[in-house]
């Protein structure tokens, strides 16, 4: 697969980030190694091996689910709100 300043547009906007210009050039030239390095799997004969786990086969152990309330617990999360009213956390408003 080929790397270029087209696909490193689409995949800045994908990740939410900015690659300074100065960055760019090196930045292609990482992706691209290991785009390469991940092609070589492709390589591989995995037709005769079977999966080495699966969680089909016996599946997740469960926990019991058990709730408790704890105020303790409550303030202490609280303590590290930027900030709170009456037990809840205070977020910026979204929705008009």
């Amino acid at each position: 697969m080929k790397i270029d300043e087209t696909l490193l547009r689409k995949l800045e906007t994908l990740s939410a980030l900015r690659i300074e210009e100065s960055k760019r050039e090196s930045m292609i030239s990482e992706i691209g190694k290991i785009v390469d390095f991940v092609e070589n799997l492709n390589e591989l004969d995995l037709d005769n091996e079977e999966a080495s786990f699966s969680t089909i086969a016996g599946g997740t152990p469960m926990r019991a689910d058990s709730p408790q309330n704890d105020p303790e617990i409550i303030q202490t999360i609280l303590e590290y709100a930027p900030k709170r009213e009456g037990g809840f956390f205070v977020v910026p408003k979204i929705i008009e």
